[in-house]
């Protein structure tokens, strides 16, 4: 039974988690952590993280960049494995990050689903074939219209498992409007889509002569990042300080 601190509990994600974790038999939030208790939690709630003193095997982070450091400072001080799934990190709190992981365990990961992070093992595979073939690779992403960001950073993370796979060889062009010539060869398109509710679509197209191969994902709720926050909490659990991401958790 993996026991965990949910930080964040009382917003969206953590209520998503909280209601997953309660249907799971080999894993149990032991404390949440959140700015105001509400009440109806079934389990204590703390409104400052110092005054948290339950124990537990690990952590879970889905609130806001500014009490990223505040977390951060909590789990390295008691050697407290963190699954930290708030975006918008500065880099100095990335370097901080990377730094308390010689203390505890950290794992970060672009995106917390488990769908995503397979896809990203995919498209590497298929790369290595088309784009060596002489396919042109474009990524295509869709998310709501409240989403200030773009490209988001999944398709960033895409594009970057796609380079890999080509040993680095490629550049992003993300606005064609203001690029008036011939696509490049080693070149990957990323293309944003902001409009409604739209959860996050991601499409990796592989554009080849005469044939055209797509990989896509869609997030119908946010409840597949809930369920990636949640098996990461458990993969992490017990292990020894470093950095982790999704990638060891479906490796």
């Amino acid at each position: 039974m993996t026991k965990i601190i949910m930080h964040g509990c009382n917003g969206h994600m953590g209520q998503v988690i909280s209601d997953l974790v309660a249907k799971d038999a080999n894993a149990q939030i032991v404390a949440g952590i959140d700015l105001v208790d509400k009440g109806g939690n079934a389990y204590p709630v703390f409104t400052d993280i110092e005054a948290c003193d339950v124990e537990a095997d690990v952590m879970i982070d889905f609130s806001s960049y500014k009490a990223a450091d505040g977390v951060m400072d909590y789990c390295a001080k008691r050697k407290l494995p963190l699954v930290l799934c708030t975006t918008g990190l500065t880099p100095e709190q990335l370097d901080k990050m990377r730094e308390i992981s010689k203390e505890t365990a950290v794992l970060k990961s672009a995106n917390m689903s488990l769908g995503i992070n397979t896809l990203l093992k995919l498209i590497q595979d298929a790369a290595k074939v088309l784009a060596t073939a002489g396919f042109d690779m474009e990524i295509v992403e869709k998310h709501h219209r409240l989403k200030c960001d773009a490209p988001s950073g999944t398709a960033l993370a895409l594009a970057d498992s796609l380079n890999e796979a080509m040993n680095q060889e490629y550049h992003y062009v993300y606005d064609r409007s203001q690029v008036h010539q011939q696509r490049d060869d080693k070149e990957i398109g990323i293309s944003a889509v902001r409009g409604g509710t739209i959860v996050g679509d991601h499409d990796v197209i592989f554009a080849g002569p005469d044939e055209v191969i797509t990989f896509s994902h869609r997030a119908y709720s946010k409840t597949v990042f809930g369920k990636g926050a949640v098996e990461a909490a458990k993969y992490l659990a017990g292990k020894p300080a470093g950095m982790y991401d999704m990638q060891d958790v479906i490796g």
